[in-house]
């Protein structure tokens, strides 16, 4: 079993096309064809299922996919930091975040380090805690900055921001005070992501303590959806300052803090113990943070809805 071949086959896998697996790796078909088909035939058994929509892995494949995955990140990493003679930052970075990050921080981040660093390449992508918790242990993602979990884990984590969570109503709500009880929340039209996302499990959790029961008459997953039916509407939600901070500032919306109790969520970033960040990995990771704590320590200054 051949590096090259191990190299193939993850493309493969990821690209699940012979012909968009050999564009990436810059070969002719024929010659991945040929490697995949010795893998096979050294292992004795069969990686794909050629069918109309592609190349279907097997379960072989995925045992394989998840076996090797993590091994061509070490090389990757490993190779950057030989190659990496001068102060010049370079290599491939994958990064995951929540989606509430994502609309409230990742532009500024990107730009920044984009303009520091153009030979790295970014690949950046948002999902629920779970998912990118996923994609860390087995090697997909570098690192990922997601809500904390009630449950501890078995990745290496740091501590970010504590970020306050807010009421959240467009031009049709009637004016609230500053700050509004928790138990407010049973009698608001509400809309609210699915109990699949990590924000819902936060709000759940303190309604189960303080004995509320949440009924949101709407549940979708999307944040920029929720705000723009928020916008349009006299529903309610409970969102993250940060997913906020845009509309809260053009007026679109305001914001109302939650009282009694406070209700906020703690955000980490997630590594994986045996896999250290690379520079490049590490730089983008460190701007992240960076604005992500700039934005928390303005609201010290600031009311929700200014």
């Amino acid at each position: 079993m051949e590096f090259r071949q191990i190299q193939y086959f993850v493309c493969l896998y990821e690209e699940g096309s012979v012909t968009r697996a050999a564009r990436r790796l810059n070969i002719v078909q024929p010659a991945l064809s040929m490697q995949i088909a010795k893998l096979e035939e050294e292992i004795g058994k069969a990686l794909f299922v050629r069918n109309p929509k592609g190349m279907e892995p097997t379960s072989e494949a995925r045992r394989m996919y998840r076996l090797f995955l993590p091994v061509l990140g070490d090389y990757a990493r490993a190779r950057e930091q030989v190659l990496q003679t001068t102060s010049e930052l370079s290599g491939q970075v994958r990064i995951g975040m929540i989606e509430s990050l994502a609309q409230g921080v990742l532009v500024d981040a990107l730009l920044e380090f984009s303009d520091r660093h153009p030979k790295v390449e970014l690949s950046l992508t948002d999902g629920f805690s779970g998912t990118l918790t996923d994609a860390v242990s087995v090697g997909q993602l570098d690192a990922a900055i997601i809500n904390k979990p009630r449950r501890s884990l078995a990745l290496m984590t740091e501590p970010i921001a504590e970020e306050d969570l807010l009421l959240v109503t467009g031009p049709n709500f009637a004016p609230m005070p500053d700050s509004v009880p928790f138990k407010q929340l049973a009698d608001i039209k509400l809309v609210l992501p699915s109990r699949r996302h990590g924000l819902r499990g936060i709000l759940e959790s303190f309604a189960e303590a303080e004995d509320v029961m949440l009924q949101p008459s709407v549940e979708l997953d999307s944040i920029s959806a929720i705000l723009i039916l928020v916008g349009r509407s006299d529903f309610g939600t409970v969102l993250p300052r940060v997913a906020v901070r845009g509309p809260l500032q053009r007026g679109e919306v305001q914001g109302y803090l939650l009282k009694a109790p406070r209700v906020s969520r703690q955000l980490i970033c997630v590594t994986h113990p045996r896999r250290p960040l690379s520079p490049a990995a590490l730089a983008f990771v460190s701007t992240l943070i960076k604005h992500i704590r700039a934005i928390n320590d303005a609201r010290m200054n600031s009311q929700p809805n200014d």
